[in-house]
């Protein structure tokens, strides 16, 4: 996926949560690890990100094993950097067409 159409879905992302009761701390949290999507906060919890999109396919396998293990690093380092002492969840949200799809805590 080129990055404009990445900047495109992460707005719609951005958008939907935001519209869903969300804060939307930072977009682009990048670390050393990799890089986290958005970081969202809702009712005390701190939501890390992951956006996919795409089409003609299920952009939520693009989520593999190593990319999870990297945002969950990512998501331990904001923590920590930021000094936060609550509780956080690893998040997916899917583009696919007009079609969104917010799958909460995909490390369950």
């Amino acid at each position: 996926m080129s990055r404009a159409k990445g900047n495109i879905a992460e707005e719609c992302a951005a958008i939907f949560l935001h519209d869903s009761g969300f804060s939307v701390l930072e977009r682009n949290f990048y670390t050393r690890f990799g890089e986290v999507d958005i970081v969202a906060q809702r009712d005390g919890v701190i939501h890390f990100v992951e956006v996919k999109s795409g089409e003609g396919f299920e952009p939520v396998y693009n989520i593999t094993p190593r990319k999870l293990s990297r945002v969950i690093k990512s998501a331990q380092s904001y923590m920590k950097q930021k000094r936060l002492d609550c509780p956080y969840c690893i998040d997916a949200l899917i583009l696919k067409g007009k079609k969104i799809e917010f799958i909460e805590n995909i490390t369950v």
